[in-house]
């Protein structure tokens, strides 16, 4: 069956040592969560389209990236997401400036941000990754547009991108 197969894992195990008189105590975290999307359009955790790349602002610029009609996939056929699932963005260690990214002004992808002004901030170096097994939704035309933004002048800024979604509304 033609759509995408992605297994998405978080692995956080963390230890906390203190100081005492009578030895170091330590708390210990562990998590691990893990979301797998299988092919297909019809039910939660199952996903068809496929969005990534690699892509350069220059200084204080932004673009917006359209999830309904204008992105191409690596097979050149065109994203029209009626459902996002997974957000991936990465900025490349190399950067001076962050990369933000949240809704367009116009037409915003509010998706997973509260506001249609909320925007997330990738510091050089670091990534942020946003899941949802149901889908967060897009509206061709009125709600599609995701802007990412070099966040400082005087240097251009490079980062990933992952977009994973659905073509039908689960």
């Amino acid at each position: 069956m033609a759509g995408v197969k992605a297994d998405i894992n978080l692995s956080i195990d963390a230890v906390l040592t203190g100081a005492s008189d009578l030895g170091n105590p330590q708390q210990r975290v562990q998590v691990a969560q893990a979301v797998q999307f299988l092919p297909g359009t019809d039910a939660v955790n199952k996903a068809d389209l496929l969005f990534a790349d690699t892509r350069t602002l220059a200084a204080s610029t932004s673009e917006n990236l359209d999830l309904a009609g204008v992105l191409a996939s690596a097979f050149g056929a065109t994203i029209a997401a009626a459902e996002v699932l997974a957000i991936y963005v990465k900025a490349a260690a190399g950067n001076t400036n962050t990369v933000n990214f949240g809704p367009a002004a116009s037409n915003g992808f509010v998706g997973p941000f509260n506001a249609a002004a909320d925007r997330l901030k990738v510091l050089p170096g670091e990534w942020a990754l946003l899941v949802s097994q149901k889908g967060w939704a897009v509206t061709a035309g009125t709600g599609d547009l995701l802007t990412v933004l070099n966040g400082g002048a005087g240097t251009s800024v490079t980062y990933d991108i992952v977009i994973l979604a659905r073509t039908v509304a689960a």
